[in-house]
């Protein structure tokens, strides 16, 4: 495919700002780089920047005459460590991958710029998902609060909002191009407007957002704080049909020691209680939530809390995450676990979720399920993002009625469509 080789790793937003990238440079220079490789970073855990060391090489490796550009949130962290790197040509900050000049050869091999003096999200929401049927539209981009195991707001900068405006003419962009799903993405997307003229919250985008894009079938939240879930925001998840039963919680611990030297701001109680509230109103819908496994200081009961959290919370997309030190952070300057036991105990977590998910996914055989379906025809996600797999090609980009008639390797069987 002519135009940039785009590597992305970590989040839904930096997959939605790989393909802002991805326009950004075909149109501004009109496939003038082809020869170009731009590896979006990730900094959330110090596997993840190993991990995009090792696609640097890799690409490296794979294409020696190529242009090799690193961005992200690991090069707006770490640019000398990128910097330092024979494979990289440049490094790019968070705020200059979006704009085209940034990808223009310069003498400069680091153009990264105060993140934190940003206040501003501009308008560069992404309009093409070459690999997927739904689309990702950012709506927010930076977090305010200061989490003592986290990096990310010194990646990202401080929270700053979309206006709903910009926001809505994207989505009906996005739905006459096709899209049966979007999905609102952000660093912290339920921080959403405080920082917009009135003040309007997620609640009252989403509320807009659904009334000014009546075409729009499917509409999905992507990882929210639980303690941020307002009154309107929990009406809308709980009664609306076009908001997909699917939410994903920043939940990190489930012991409240450790919740508070994490510097969170909800208690144990709070995750459980407001799971259980939003199953009342909608039993239907399925849970997800980020754990942090081997968090400083965390001892045999405080991780049993944690452990117990998966099924108090019926948690059934489980992202665990082993908890390394990231310099620069509280969280780093505690005292540590050792590795084997941060290893083990998220083996243990991973366990549990997929315990869960097994017994949930095995409950929804003999079920009909509306299905979005993916690129490939042949698979896609249920309403309440369970996988499920067609044995017989589905018209890609469609939502299906399906029956669901087993369950095989971790997904859902449909033998039928209506």
């Amino acid at each position: 495919m002519p135009g940039p080789d785009i590597i992305t790793l970590g989040c839904r937003l930096n997959i939605a700002e790989s393909e802002a990238i991805r326009e950004i440079v075909g149109r501004e220079m009109a496939g003038a780089q082809d020869d170009l490789i731009v590896v979006n970073s990730c900094a959330v855990t110090a596997e993840a920047v190993r991990q995009t060391r090792q696609a640097i090489r890799r690409a490296r490796r794979d294409r020696p005459d190529a242009r090799i550009l690193v961005t992200g949130c690991a090069a707006q962290t770490e640019p000398q460590t990128f910097a330092a790197m024979a494979e990289v040509d440049g490094v790019i900050g968070n705020r200059e991958k979006l704009e085209a000049a940034a990808f223009v050869p310069v003498a400069d091999k680091v153009n990264v710029s105060d993140i934190m003096a940003v206040r501003d999200t501009a308008p560069h929401m992404a309009s093409a998902f070459a690999e997927h049927a739904r689309a990702f539209l950012e709506v927010q981009n930076g977090c305010d609060h200061r989490c003592t195991f986290c990096i990310i707001p010194y990646g990202r900068g401080n929270s700053r909002s979309v206006p709903a405006g910009a926001v809505i003419d994207k989505a009906k962009q996005l739905v006459d191009a096709g899209y049966g799903e979007i999905v609102l993405t952000g660093v912290d997307v339920t921080s959403y407007g405080p920082d917009l003229p009135g003040s309007p919250s997620l609640g009252q985008l989403v509320e807009r957002l659904l009334r000014h894009v009546p075409d729009l079938p499917r509409l999905r939240l992507s990882s929210i704080d639980s303690v941020e879930i307002d009154e309107r925001l929990f009406d809308l998840i709980a009664h609306e049909p076009r908001m997909m039963p699917h939410l994903h919680l920043s939940l990190q611990a489930g012991d409240d020691m450790i919740l508070k030297r994490m510097k969170r701001r909800h208690a144990r109680a709070d995750a459980v209680r407001i799971v259980e509230r939003v199953k009342a109103a909608r039993p239907d819908i399925s849970i997800g939530a980020d754990i942090i496994a081997g968090f400083p200081t965390e001892d045999e009961a405080m991780f049993a809390n944690s452990l117990a959290l998966v099924a108090d919370c019926d948690i059934v997309h489980g992202h665990i995450f082993p908890y390394s030190p990231r310099t620069g952070t509280p969280a780093a300057r505690m005292p540590q676990l050792d590795r084997a036991t941060i290893k083990a105990r998220a083996a243990l977590l991973r366990d549990a979720c997929a315990a869960q998910r097994d017994a949930w996914l095995a409950r929804l055989v003999g079920t009909r399920q509306s299905v979005l379906v993916e690129r490939n025809g042949l698979s896609g996600h249920a309403e309440n993002f369970a996988p499920v797999r067609f044995t017989t090609p589905q018209p890609p980009s469609t939502i299906v009625a399906a029956r669901i008639s087993g369950l095989e390797n971790g997904a859902l069987i449909a033998q039928e469509a209506q």
